[in-house]
């Protein structure tokens, strides 16, 4: 039985996607970030599908071991690093690589007694203001990292782009700069780009990339959304109508009775809401598509449901198919902009009652 409100997840185009990756940045090496359930994909099913990346990249401690125990072999980093004695211990014994940004991480390093030594990534802060050693103090730090037994040789440097996604702004050269010049003449590996450094600063490509959004098939710039890319959207979301009615001139509808019908409004009502992960900042007006056919949100989005106009599809009926956003017609670049919203936050807020399939599977 199909639920009301479902997701369907095309891993080919999470492959393709990644391929773009790759032909974007000149082959360097890819860390694919798939922190936060894989930006609301599924962590471990996204892990799995994207074997090809030389590593995978969680925020947090708790994901890399979710990771190990679904038997997933790649180089696993922890972008946040460590917050504890204890979740540094727990990174060596399991193998995994930790991002390096404060002092108390390397306080910590020197003083841990494990006999196994684990791969650094030493963070500068060129800009973001958030992790990361200063410029004036990211050379002792990596100096320190040098002579920690607990430390493998092979470091990778790296730092974070702050507004790579405006490509007017100047921050990102100087960003760029900074890095290269704050690194130069030390040893390991380097990385900069996100994905809006894929797409838009071939200065920032190095040896390491570390695309997030661009995987998933979205684009990290206003104005452009992924087609322009040709990237793949891999979250589709979806419901059916689940009520059809005639609602008179004058009435309202939903809570609040904010929306009023001008004329006589054939109304569908969409089995989804809030509770399923759709925004419910969303305006009356935002598209959504029944039958393929474009029509218009209209009242309040609650936490089951939400009705549309079905003016431009009289011929709707009970159980026909919704489209929410994920097909080239709809993106979910489009929803954002509506609800005033970036994708990542619609995308990471699908809840748990929403199961999700694989393009092939079927839900029964």
């Amino acid at each position: 039985m199909t639920p009301v409100a479902y997701g369907v997840l095309d891993l080919a185009a999470l492959r393709h996607n990644l391929t773009r990756v790759r032909e974007y940045s000149g082959g360097v090496r890819v860390l694919a970030v798939i922190k936060a359930n894989a930006y609301g994909h599924g962590l471990i099913t996204v892990a799995k599908a994207l074997e090809a990346a030389d590593a995978l990249a969680v925020a947090r401690v708790h994901e890399a071991i979710e990771l190990k125990k679904e038997g997933i072999t790649q180089r696993i980093v922890v972008l946040e690093g460590f917050s504890s004695v204890e979740e540094l211990n727990v990174l060596v014994e399991n193998g995994f690589e930790a991002v390096v940004h404060n002092t108390e991480q390397l306080a910590w390093l020197e003083h841990c007694s494990q006999v196994r030594a684990i791969t650094v990534w030493l963070k500068l802060d060129t800009g973001m203001n958030r992790l990361g050693f200063s410029a004036c103090d990211f050379h002792q730090a990596y100096h320190h990292l040098v002579n920690c037994s607990v430390v493998k040789p092979a470091m990778v440097l790296m730092t974070h782009l702050a507004n790579a996604d405006l490509i007017d702004d100047m921050m990102t050269s100087q960003q760029i700069n900074q890095f290269n010049t704050s690194v130069n003449g030390l040893s390991g590996e380097k990385s900069i780009a996100n994905s809006a450094g894929i797409l838009a600063w071939k200065d920032s490509y190095a040896d390491w990339v570390r695309p997030g959004c661009m995987l998933f098939g979205v684009s990290p710039f206003l104005g452009k959304d992924s087609c322009a890319f040709n990237l793949k959207p891999v979250m589709g979301f979806y419901s059916r109508l689940i009520a059809v009615k005639s609602v008179q001139k004058g009435e309202a509808i939903g809570y609040g009775g904010q929306w009023r019908c001008e004329r006589t409004t054939l109304m569908g009502v969409v089995g989804v809401g809030y509770g399923d992960g759709y925004p419910r900042h969303a305006p009356s007006g935002t598209p959504v598509l029944v039958n393929k056919t474009r029509v218009p949100l209209i009242g309040r989005v609650s936490m089951d449901m939400l009705t549309v106009d079905l003016a431009d599809c009289p011929e709707a009926v009970v159980g026909d198919p919704v489209t929410l956003w994920g097909v080239e017609s709809l993106l979910v670049e489009e929803i954002a902009k509506y609800a005033n919203t970036i994708p990542y936050t619609l995308l990471c807020g699908i809840t748990q009652r929403v199961q999700f399939i694989n393009n092939g599977d079927s839900l029964c």
